[in-house]
């Protein structure tokens, strides 16, 4: 689901709150009752991200038996609002898991990598998530989007390193064909 529909339906069930409520909002203009909405609508998003957060964070580390010797974790991360997907880069490639009971993984080598991209509507901007699209040389998923992705930029720039360092270590280098 989008963040704007999860948005929406947080700001329905807030006004669906304050009509139940008989709290008599007249004194306030239909630009102020807005505003305060769209404030307790962030706050509570931002609150809920922070509880899954830390719901994730308290369980115990999966032992990652795949990483090599001299593979490192770089990153990690999830969808905002999300505890059933989760992202690791690391020094060799990109793992995507998702699911809650059972499990779907995707790994991503960096070196089949060919293009990263960052998208951000205005929502997004807001609470400063945003799309990372991944673009690569794999025939039957030639591309992924980590979703929803809390500070994407940087998200966007610790990848890119990590992609050219392990084209470099593998002495890959880009040609342009004119």
């Amino acid at each position: 689901m989008s963040i704007d529909k999860i948005q929406a339906q947080v700001k329905g069930a807030v006004w669906r709150g304050i009509a139940q409520s008989g709290v008599d909002l007249s004194a306030l203009s239909a630009e102020q009752q807005n505003r305060m909405v769209e404030g307790i609508t962030t706050s509570v998003l931002t609150a809920v991200d922070e509880v899954l957060e830390d719901v994730r964070r308290d369980q115990p580390p999966a032992v990652d038996l795949e990483l090599g010797d001299d593979e490192k974790v770089i990153w990690q991360g999830r969808p905002y609002l999300s505890l059933v997907e989760s992202y690791t880069l690391t020094t060799e490639r990109l793992k995507i898991v998702k699911g809650l009971l059972g499990k779907e993984t995707e790994n991503i080598e960096l070196v089949r990598i060919q293009d990263i991209d960052v998208t951000q509507n205005l929502s997004e901007r807001i609470f400063n998530i945003g799309d990372i699209h991944v673009r690569g040389a794999d025939v039957s998923k030639p591309s992924v989007v980590l979703r929803n992705v809390t500070d994407p930029q940087k998200v966007y720039e610790v990848m890119r390193k990590a992609w050219l360092a392990a084209r470099k270590r593998y002495g890959l280098q880009f040609r342009e064909q004119m």
